[in-house]
C-alpha cells in the first residue's frame, strides 16, 4: 500500500517534468523549422518521411503485431538483464507473448512503453557502421529515416496496446505509469531531434530547467491567488 502511495506521489511530481519537456520539445521544433541552412532541415524531412511511411503501412497493411510483441518481450528481457537478472522461456504470437524474467521492477514492467528496441537497434547499428567504415557519415539521412519509421512504429503500437487494461500498467498505477512512459518517450524523440539541430544537448538542458522554474512559478502564483479567494472561518 505504502509503495502504491509512493508511485502515485511520484506520478503527480511527473506531471510538471512532462509539460516542460512538452514546451522543451516544441522549442526544438522551432528552432529546427527556423534553421538557416538546409542540412537540418534535410534530415528532419528524411526522419518525418519514415514516420509518414509507417503510417500508411499502419493505416492501409496488415499490422506486424508478431514483430511488435517479438521486440516488447525481448525488451523486457534486456532490461532485466540490464538490472542484473536473467530470462528465458520467450513465447511469441499475434495475440501476445511472454518470458520469464528472475528480477523485476518499475523499469523492467514498463520498459516496452519507453524504450523503442528496433530504434535502439538502427542506432546502434549506424555507430558501429561509422567506427568501421567513417566514410559513410554523408549517408545519415538514411539513418534519420529508418529512426522515424521504428519510433513510429514504437508509438503507433504503445498507444494502441495502452488502449487495453494492460496488467504492466495495473501492477504501478496509471498516473505513475502513464506519466514515466510520455516524459521517457519525449525525451527519447526530443534528444533524436536535437542531435541534428543547431541547438546543443546544453542549451536544450538549459532551457528545460527554465521551463520548470517557469511552472514553478506559475504553479506559486496560483497558489497565493487561491489562498486568498478561501473563506476566512476565523
Amino acid at each position: 500500500m505504502k509503495l502504491r502511495v509512493a508511485k502515485f506521489l511520484t506520478g503527480v511530481l511527473l506531471l510538471p517534468l512532462c509539460v516542460a519537456l512538452t514546451m522543451t520539445f516544441g522549442r526544438v521544433l522551432v528552432i529546427l523549422a527556423q534553421s538557416p541552412t538546409r542540412l537540418p532541415m534535410l534530415h528532419v524531412f528524411t526522419c518525418v518521411s519514415g514516420i509518414a511511411l509507417w503510417a500508411i503501412i499502419w493505416l492501409f497493411l496488415p499490422p506486424l503485431t508478431r514483430t511488435y510483441v517479438l521486440g516488447h518481450e525481448l525488451t523486457h528481457a534486456l532490461w532485466t538483464v540490464l538490472f542484473g537478472g536473467k530470462a528465458s522461456g520467450l513465447k511469441v504470437s499475434e495475440r501476445g507473448g511472454s518470458v520469464r524474467v528472475s528480477k523485476n521492477n518499475a523499469w523492467v514492467t514498463l520498459s516496452p512503453y519507453f524504450f523503442p528496441l528496433y530504434t535502439f537497434i538502427v542506432a546502434l547499428a549506424w555507430l558501429l557502421s561509422v567506427w568501421l567504415f567513417p566514410p559513410i557519415k554523408p549517408y545519415v539521412p538514411i539513418f534519420l529515416f529508418w529512426v522515424g519509421m521504428t519510433w513510429s512504429f514504437h508509438i503507433t503500437f504503445t498507444l494502441r496496446f495502452l488502449a487495453y487494461n494492460q496488467p504492466d500498467i495495473r501492477e504501478h498505477g496509471r498516473l505513475f505509469s502513464y506519466t514515466l512512459i510520455y516524459a521517457l518517450n519525449v525525451l527519447s524523440i526530443g534528444s533524436a531531434l536535437v542531435a541534428v539541430s543547431t541547438w546543443s544537448f546544453s542549451e536544450a538542458s538549459a532551457e528545460l530547467l527554465v521551463n520548470l522554474h517557469r511552472l514553478a512559478g506559475a504553479a506559486h502564483t496560483f497558489y497565493g491567488w487561491a489562498i486568498t479567494r478561501l473563506p476566512d472561518f476565523s
